[in-house]
């Protein structure tokens, strides 16, 4: 009986590390995770800004564009003379702030994403470019780099807007052809680093195609890189969509946006002092959220990180 009772002994004690690793990576996962709280809570929030705006036609207690000139200049609904019809208050044509707010976020959540894909596709395709062919291709594309951050984003900006007039598209286009640099830069120096690398040179000496050494080995390899970029680029787009609509450039009244509605609340700073303040600090959350979750995600793709 001894002989058969300790093989099967041996048998169980093989079987338990075996089951632990298989349930490690899973461990892994969830420290990582409990590491990245902020992150994590700053995703969740992001999430309800978006549904909120998503869905302003539901939610908004208000139509953004209705004006009701009994109730101009009313405070938020916790100050004297506000009331429960306006929580946050209305502009100065009456309007409700709130409703506005919602509205106002489809504006810069739209911007702000539209913009950054159009800054990623031209700057991934120009720096991959720059870094796998180099030579006269890398010359040509680094100085038109060079040119791009030497111009200042103002006169881009007013050059651009003055010939095809303000609009929704005009600044998405605006944007996004202001923050491919930044792209072009980061992804030219990683494929300077992965063209030299083993399974590059073994596909090329394969007979690959230039394109599908470029999309199919080299770019996978940068996904994580342009998403963080990406992540972080929203939240500066967004800043810079509020700032053309602040000095009249960007969305144009009456349409809703965070932007042009801080631009109307700074002549009433001193006695109507929330019409300015919501729409800012909707900016400030939005912004710091999504640095937040940045951070996070470059803190999670990044595997010398010790989480």
């Amino acid at each position: 009986m001894s002989t058969v009772s300790a093989p099967g002994k041996l048998e169980l004690a093989e079987l338990g590390p075996v089951r632990t690793q298989e349930h490690e990576p899973e461990r892994a996962t969830l420290r990582r995770l409990l590491r990245l709280r902020w992150g994590v809570g700053a995703g969740v929030v992001l999430l309800v800004i978006v549904a909120c705006s998503a869905l302003a036609t539901w939610i908004a207690p208000h139509d953004p564009l209705a004006v009701d000139i009994r109730h101009r200049l009313s405070p938020p609904a916790w100050m004297d003379g506000g009331t429960r019809d306006h929580l946050l208050g209305t502009d100065p044509v009456g309007r409700d702030l709130l409703a506005r707010m919602i509205y106002g976020g489809r504006v810069s959540l739209v911007v702000g994403v539209v913009a950054v894909l159009m800054s990623a596709t031209i700057g991934v395709l120009l720096g991959l470019a720059a870094g796998y062919f180099g030579g006269n291709v890398d010359w040509l594309i680094m100085t038109g780099i060079n040119v791009m951050l030497t111009f200042p984003f103002v006169l881009l900006a007013l050059a651009v807007i003055a010939v095809l007039g303000p609009s929704l598209g005009n600044m998405i286009i605006v944007l996004g052809v202001a923050g491919w640099p930044i792209y072009a830069r980061v992804v030219r120096a990683e494929t300077l680093t992965i063209r030299e690398r083993e399974f590059v040179l073994a596909g090329r000496a394969l007979g690959m195609s230039h394109a599908r050494l470029v999309f199919r080995q080299i770019l996978p390899n940068l996904v994580s890189v342009i998403v963080v970029i990406a992540t972080l680029q929203v939240a500066q787009v967004i800043i810079l969509e509020s700032f053309l609509s602040f000095l009249g450039l960007g969305i144009q009244p009456p349409t809703p946006a965070w932007g042009n509605m801080l631009g109307e609340g700074r002549l009433y700073m001193l006695n109507s002092w929330w019409i300015a303040t919501f729409p800012g600090l909707a900016i400030f959350v939005t912004t710091l959220v999504i640095n937040l979750m940045g951070n996070a995600l470059r803190d999670w793709l990044d595997p010398h990180s010790k989480l």
